[in-house]
């Protein structure tokens, strides 16, 4: 079984920390992204989830967004699953798509990663 509570390091050496997970699935906790859009030294921000249990047979499906907000204008949606492999070892695997803030509707083009 998979358990999405604890602290997770991704291959840019971001930090994630789910802290509460809750009977019905949703989940919170902070990121501590290494990597920004602004270059300067990164910084805690908060995430919000929810995860969707596939039964006793299935790896869990995850969505969460986190809120750049002390150092960006962005916005980014994660969605994943997490696997155990035959050794035990906990993985989660994710697809992320950020939106940054723009001035315009002309702009809006170069606002999602």
């Amino acid at each position: 079984q998979c358990q999405l509570n604890g602290l997770w390091r991704n291959e840019q050496d971001s930090l994630m920390e789910i802290s509460v997970l809750r009977d019905n699935g949703d989940f919170q906790g902070q990121y501590l992204t290494r990597v920004t859009l602004s270059g300067g030294c990164a910084q805690i921000s908060p995430l919000k989830g929810t995860q969707q249990w596939l039964g006793e047979e299935g790896w869990p499906t995850f969505a969460f967004t986190v809120r750049w907000d002390k150092f960006s204008n962005a916005t980014t949606a994660f969605v994943g699953q997490c696997f155990v492999d035959a050794g035990g070892k906990e993985t989660l695997t994710t697809m992320w798509l950020l939106r940054e803030a723009v001035g315009s509707l002309e702009e809006d083009w170069k606002a999602t990663r």
